[in-house]
């Protein structure tokens, strides 16, 4: 059902019911299908379906985009050409589930951007750790050239490859430098000092012998000294060892060459970069003595087994400040070329930067267009595309406008084909919206998206979830402080909108007005309530009460006399502080709670009328509106009525007692509970109202619906006549199967589903009123937690009459206001209320059963995964 919208190039906003839809159809030359789609996309209005044309038997589609068409004035088709071609094309379409993503038209397309989209991550991922930033600059529409794009990005990859396998080949080689002069000079210690050593015990030796070998001579010595030829020749190796593995390192080592070698260790000072990691690890510089190929062999595979890197240490100590000053002036040259390749590569990524974003959206704008191409049936002469998809009905002229600028764009001799079509599909739901109302109908939509053109609670939430999160918050002092914080986010949202917010920052962000109008509706109700930090004012004139005498300040409301008119607007302040103070603000708000779920329920089941109304559905509007509207208010209505009498007339009738004899004793009398004459007449009448609409909601509808069944289906019974064309029979068998698909009526399913339904209205009418009692409970909760941190922590510390003592207080008072009454109270109001809107407001009338409109968009192109 379509509905004219406002002046200009803007429809006006609808939010009740969704956007009329309507299935269209597009046929686009081969030629100027990538443009089109482009258009499509900024234009963002168009929903695409994923269909396919089958190889056609017979000639379906076989030229059909070579059909010669007769040109209007304007060198388009004429208006019947177009229909006789949509018509033929649609006969011929499927749904396109059997197609596999590599057998599409364009995967070979999509796997190019996914390399593009690779190449651009690798490219993201190399700047973070050089600490590039990509520049923020607004996109700009550089006309880039996918194919010559998809070149550039090839070339930098292998560059900047080439430059980072060089860096680590260099830092690799550094690395080992450094470690090398490391063992050289640790190595060199530990010769230097056994050197010395030796030298000192063979002047000893010799000082102490007369030439000639004693007892206490070493054996090896004397037979070394006997026979020049069996001395023993020592080999050694050197290197670094991880220090977590020293001790485990040296106990194999022992243990595999049976104790016949020397290991000296020392720890190295600073943590040494490992050339294989590249991470700092804490070692030891070792250097192993032993004798023999066999006992080098072990220890060989000992230390690759141990990550032991192993470097050489000459003997003479000419070679070894020779290779000490090797090693320093390699290291030297290593650190400049190391930094000259750093540079080179920080060049890179900062050409790179410039153009990061233009390149990154080209990527995924490509890979957007080509994939809904894909969803696009290819002819079987390569000549044209076929597409069908979702459109609001405002959107055909902008769409055809779109088209037509797409054909001459492209200088296609042939242009793209617009057509509506009839259909039986669901539409999506499509709500237009704006900041303001889009976080209201994100709150409905968690729930459920909207059947199409269903009644939608989003125009009432955004009064009606504010007001009852206000209810339970009422307190002008904590609505300024959300307040505040929430025109922070309003006034700065441009900015913040471009910024990485945290997960909860994101959340509150994004429903900044919603906050904001919880938070107007937060002080209106605190003035009503009279509150600020649950202190009350005088703000809008005198109390109008005032002590009989001076004995009266700490009594009830007995002790206190009226000497002027009622206070204006909200509670009297002269309740806060009183001893009737709770009993008197738990009837008041107790009462309130039943009238405002019973308004609310109200509002459902009318908003059910209107649902069925529309969708021209009686039998909801007699056998389901009219009984639960009667069966609430024969109740619930009556006892708000009550409500509402007592207030006016201040009688003391108990409601409870009336309320509950009127079930079980409704013929007796009321005695001092009687608000009016002819109470117990309207009483029996109510009740027996409420009877009787039990059995209206059950046994009616599901007859009715069986009769219109079998009248629907009556002479529905044929039979194909001989020689009837194939496609006809081909066609008119699909009819009759769809009918033959609805012929069967489960009367036993629809009876129990409408059992279930009236006994969840029934005893949900009795659930969800008792549920509004939330509102109460919560008020009260938070109205006694703000007295108590005013009077126990913050005027407690006041009493001391120390500024110390008093900062400390006041401090706690703060603490405790933002982390309990601003963020703890407000998520469990914010949740009660969502609570009251998916429960017991919506479930009235609303199915949430549909889904929403998601059109082929640009500016909803998000991070690929």
């Amino acid at each position: 059902m379509a509905r004219s919208g406002g002046g200009g190039c803007c429809p006006s906003m609808d939010l009740m019911r969704s956007e009329a839809m309507q299935l269209v159809q597009v046929i686009i030359p081969a030629e100027s299908a990538h443009l089109t789609v482009s258009y499509l996309g900024d234009l963002g209005l168009v929903q695409f379906k994923d269909v396919r044309l089958p190889a056609p038997s017979g000639g379906c589609l076989i030229g059909l985009c070579d059909r010669e068409f007769h040109a209007t004035s304007d060198g388009f088709p004429s208006a019947l050409q177009i229909r006789e071609f949509a018509t033929a094309t649609r006969n011929c379409l499927l749904l396109n589930a059997d197609k596999s993503p590599f057998q599409r038209t364009y995967a070979a397309q999509i796997k190019r951007c996914s390399e593009m989209a690779r190449k651009l991550r690798f490219f993201k991922e190399q700047m973070a750790k050089a600490g590039v930033s990509t520049s923020s600059a607004q996109l700009v529409d550089t006309r880039w050239d996918f194919d010559e794009l998809e070149i550039k990005l090839g070339e930098l990859e292998t560059e900047l490859t080439e430059v980072n396998a060089n860096n680590e080949k260099l830092e690799r080689t550094y690395n080992e430098l450094l470690e090398y002069n490391t063992v050289l000079q640790k190595a060199g210690e530990f010769f230097y000092s056994a050197q010395r050593s030796a030298t000192t015990q063979q002047r000893e030796l010799e000082a102490s012998q007369s030439g000639q070998p004693s007892l206490e001579s070493p054996l090896l010595e004397q037979e070394m000294s006997t026979d020049p030829s069996k001395q023993v020749k020592l080999g050694s190796l050197s290197g670094l060892v991880p220090k977590e593995k020293a001790m485990a390192f040296e106990r194999i080592l022992f243990r595999a060459t049976r104790g016949n070698i020397f290991l000296r260790q020392e720890p190295v000072d600073e943590p040494v970069t490992d050339p294989s990691s590249g991470e700092k690890v804490p070692k030891n510089a070792f250097v192993i003595f032993y004798s023999g190929e066999r006992a080098k062999a072990k220890i060989l595979k000992i230390c690759d087994a141990f990550n032991a890197n192993r470097y050489p240490f000459p003997d003479d100590v000419s070679k070894q400040l020779h290779a000490v000053q090797e090693v320093s002036g390699k290291i030297s040259e290593l650190k400049a070329t190391i930094e000259m390749g750093l540079a080179h590569r920080d060049s890179i990524l900062k050409s790179i930067a410039t153009d990061f974003e233009q390149w990154n959206h080209l990527a995924k704008r490509e890979k957007s267009i080509y994939h809904t191409l894909n969803m696009l049936s290819v002819d079987v002469t390569k000549k044209c595309l076929v597409g069908e998809g979702w459109s609001p009905v405002f959107a055909s002229s902008q769409i055809q406008d779109v088209l037509h600028r797409a054909t001459v764009d492209s200088k296609s001799q042939v242009g793209s084909i617009f057509q509506v079509l009839n259909t039986k599909e669901s539409p999506p739901t499509y709500f237009r919206t704006n900041k303001f109302t889009s976080a209201f109908q994100e709150i409905v939509d968690a729930y459920g998206v909207a059947k199409y053109q269903e009644a939608n609670p989003g125009v009432f939430t955004i009064v009606t979830f504010p007001f009852l999160f206000a209810v339970m918050f009422g307190d002008w002092g904590h609505g300024i402080c959300l307040l505040l914080s929430t025109l922070y986010l309003i006034i700065r949202e441009k900015k913040l909108a471009s910024q990485k917010l945290g997960d909860i920052m994101e959340m509150m962000f994004g429903g900044r007005y919603v906050i904001f109008m919880m938070s107007l509706f937060s002080i209106y109700t605190g003035l009503i309530y009279n509150e600020f930090f649950s202190v009350p004012f005088e703000l809008f004139g005198k109390s109008a009460y005032a002590c009989r005498d001076s004995s009266c300040g700490d009594a009830t409301t007995e002790g206190l006399i009226k000497v002027r008119d009622a206070y204006p607007f909200g509670v009297d302040p002269v309740w806060h502080g009183s001893r009737s103070e709770l009993p008197f603000l738990n009837s008041l708000k107790m009462k309130m709670s039943i009238l405002l779920g019973v308004a609310q329920m109200n509002l459902g089941i009318m908003m059910s009328y209107f649902n069925a109304k529309f969708f021209r559905n009686s039998l909801n509007v007699w056998y389901m509106f009219v009984p639960q509207l009667i069966f609430l208010n024969s109740l619930f209505g009556y006892l708000s009525v009550l409500i509402i009498i007592k207030w006016c007339t201040g009688s003391k009738a108990d409601l409870y007692h009336v309320m509950i004899y009127m079930f079980l004793s409704p013929t007796d009398d009321l005695g001092e509970n009687q608000l009016f004459s002819g109470q117990k007449t309207v009483q029996l009448v109510l009740l027996l109202l409420a009877l009787v609409s039990v059995p209206w909601m059950l046994i009616p509808k599901p007859l009715l619906l069986k009769k219109q069944h079998e009248q629907r289906h009556q002479g529905h019974q044929y039979t194909m006549l001989q020689g009837a064309d194939e496609s006809v029979g081909a066609e008119l068998g699909e009819h009759h199967g769809d009918s033959n698909d609805h012929e069967e009526f489960e009367f036993s399913e629809v009876f129990v589903h409408q059992l279930i339904h009236t006994i969840e209205f029934v005893l949900g009418a009795v659930s969800n009123t008792a549920s509004y009692l939330r509102l109460w409970a919560l008020s009260l909760a938070h109205s006694e937690l703000s007295s108590v941190f005013y009077d126990k922590v913050l005027m407690l510390a006041w009493g001391y009459n120390n500024i110390f003592i008093f900062l400390i207080g006041l401090v706690v008072f703060i603490f405790a206001t933002v982390g309990v009454l601003l963020v703890m109270e407000t998520l469990s109001a914010f949740l009660h209320a969502l609570r009251l809107h998916w429960v017991e407001f919506q479930n009235k009338f609303y199915e949430g059963d549909g889904y929403k409109f998601a059109p082929f968009s640009f500016a909803l192109i998000g991070e690929e995964d």
